[in-house]
């Protein structure tokens, strides 16, 4: 299967799943131009898709092996049009807040030394910019967030923690993300943000409905974070 478009590499995924990969000059035109693909593929709502798994320069596109076969839905994607402003018309700007330097959310000292920054100069540059939302996953909720500015480039802790606290912000090489339920981790944190990353959905109705967890993050949608104090970050969990 040939290249097409942005589309720089294909690969199978077993008998039911292709693999794209993106081309781009850096990795947010690159996720720029999955999100793009999605919303053609969404779009376009062919009856044999499965499951659309999008991430950083990649899309898995799972089908209906019964309905049509790997070369189908390759010459159906490489014949799809794909609008270039689409991302920006469906993808969502989230604000967060984020009460730096938690007592239980702080590596400060760790970043500090990593990176030469003072504590006022990392919270500047980490709260002063937009991140992309580059893949979800890890635990349900969790959004990769990137780039962060090169002067907050930080490496992994040498040993994770086993228990990182619910709503942690925290950063790893040139990405950011929020801890969205406890759970282990090995990224240098900055702080708390009291905002949920999930949200409960109701399918159905009476005795058919389900409940499933969904995301507040989507790749291809944009987030900032602002400070708040001690006070703003318990009153935000008190409401």
């Amino acid at each position: 299967m040939r290249p097409f478009g942005y589309v720089s590499g294909i690969a199978p995924a077993g008998i039911n799943g292709l693999i794209l990969y993106f081309s781009g000059a850096t990795s947010v035109e690159q996720n720029q131009r999955v999100s793009q693909f999605v919303s053609a593929v969404k779009n376009a709502s062919p009856p044999w898709v499965s499951e659309i798994l999008p991430s950083y320069n990649s899309l898995l596109i799972v089908f209906d092996v019964i309905q049509v076969d790997s070369h189908y839905v390759y010459q159906f994607l490489s014949n799809m049009v794909v609008d270039d402003n689409s991302q920006h018309r469906h993808a969502k700007h989230h604000k967060l807040p984020v009460w730096y330097n938690a007592p239980k959310a702080s590596d400060f000292d760790i970043i500090s030394a990593q990176t030469g920054l003072s504590f006022d100069t990392i919270i500047s540059l980490h709260s002063g910019c937009a991140y992309q939302v580059f893949a979800v996953g890890f635990v349900p909720g969790f959004g990769y967030l990137g780039d962060t500015p090169e002067p907050l480039a930080c490496p992994r802790l040498s040993t994770p923690r086993v228990k990182v606290p619910q709503g942690a912000v925290a950063i790893a090489d040139r990405q950011t993300a929020v801890y969205p339920s406890v759970s282990p981790g090995g990224w240098n944190l900055l702080g708390l943000c009291p905002a949920s990353l999930t949200f409960a959905d109701i399918n159905g109705e009476d005795d058919s409905r389900t409940l499933s967890l969904q995301a507040l993050l989507s790749v291809g949608d944009t987030v900032e974070f602002y400070p708040i104090t001690e006070q703003e970050y318990q009153a935000y969990c008190d409401d």
